[in-house]
């Protein structure tokens, strides 16, 4: 019931019941002392009498509306109250009972839609500081690992140990690719701050698919020959087929997702193929290697931000968790899709997505 109808109410209470009493007690009291009483009409004790009832009328009434009243202003306003000094206090699970209606109710449905958000709020909160923690600990992992390695590899030229040209030649070309692995990993988490404020810079451009992939393969390339790896590319679509994409972000994909390939292949003749597929009015890029594969368990969740499947860090392959995230992100705002396809022990396949440039009419 609403604040106005309850004020009616208690308008209507405060008139007519003593009132409506005062008259019932005068013609009772009246007719009572005309039977027995043979004094005058008003007598002095029926006077009295009649205001001593019209007291007990008043007080009885003041007690009445005090009770309802305090049930239905004073109550829920103390519980509300009680609430708020819960959620001062921090105390996010504290719902207010929901049988009330009228302005009182929809002051415990803003109350808990509220406290809903505060919980939500409180919640995220939790989790993000629970992935920083977790993106830092990987970090000083991966950055361990190639650090470690250039150290070593520095050493062993000051102390000469490689004391050939082929040696030295290996340790400094370790050594660049460490850094390299440094680099990107840096860039990684300076993009993934651009990602969580949703600030990623984006340059769209025409691009020619036959010339922009064949170029990224050229380079990659001559990158995986170093590290022994066979890339194999392949390209089905029209010399003149368009697409609209950031050149930067869209290689930024594709070095990621070979990135991944090259980290966990277990492999010792190791392959990628690189596939470029016509379907009307898209492209589909397929990258596919014979690595060790991806549990089906964890396919669904490896475009999940920090999701890593060798969770227990216990490869020396490493990894932020936040490379595959990014690589969603960009194919997302591209207005594209991505997806994977895994066998343990076999391989894995990503395939993202993009629309062809068509010219208006």
């Amino acid at each position: 019931m609403s604040f106005h109808k309850k004020l009616l109410i208690v308008s209507t209470i405060v008139i007519l019941l003593p009132v409506g009493a005062f008259i019932a007690a005068f013609c009772l009291v009246g007719s009572l002392f005309k039977r027995y009483d043979t004094a005058p009409v008003f007598p002095v004790r029926y006077i009295t009498v009649m205001i001593v009832l019209l007291v007990l009328i008043m007080i009885l009434t003041d007690l009445l509306l005090v009770k309802w009243l305090k049930r239905s202003f004073l109550e829920p306003v103390r519980n509300l109250n009680v609430a708020m000094g819960k959620i001062r206090d921090g105390n996010l699970e504290y719902v207010l009972p929901t049988g009330e209606d009228g302005e009182i109710g929809q002051m415990y449905q803003n109350y808990e839609d509220m406290r809903l958000r505060l919980k939500e709020s409180a919640d995220e909160k939790l989790e993000n500081d629970k992935h920083d923690r977790e993106l830092i600990s990987n970090i000083a992992h991966d950055l361990k690992t190639p650090i470690t390695s250039v150290k070593g590899y520095a050493e062993g030229l000051l102390d000469g140990v490689a004391n050939t040209p082929e040696k030295q030649e290996k340790y400094v070309r370790t050594i660049y690719n460490k850094a390299c692995d440094m680099n990107n990993l840096i860039n990684e988490l300076t993009l993934y701050s651009k990602i969580d404020n949703n600030k990623i810079p984006y340059n769209f451009q025409k691009i020619n698919v036959h010339d922009y992939f064949g170029d990224c393969v050229d380079e990659i390339g001559m990158d995986l020959e170093s590290r022994g790896i066979q890339l194999n590319y392949s390209n089905l679509v029209a010399q003149d087929t368009i697409i609209i994409a950031d050149p930067e972000q869209l290689k930024r994909v594709i070095n990621n997702i070979i990135s991944n390939s090259v980290k966990y292949m277990d492999k010792a003749h190791g392959t990628i193929d690189v596939r470029i597929l016509d379907e009307q009015d898209s492209i589909r890029v397929e990258i596919e290697d014979n690595g060790r594969g991806i549990a089906q368990r964890d396919l669904p969740n490896i475009f999940d931000r920090f999701f890593r499947a060798d969770s227990s860090r216990n490869s020396a392959q490493g990894g932020s968790g936040i490379g595959l995230s990014i690589v969603k992100k960009i194919i997302e705002d591209h207005g594209g899709y991505i997806w994977a396809t895994s066998r343990e022990g076999v391989g894995t396949c990503m395939h993202f997505v993009l629309r062809k440039y068509r010219e208006s009419a």
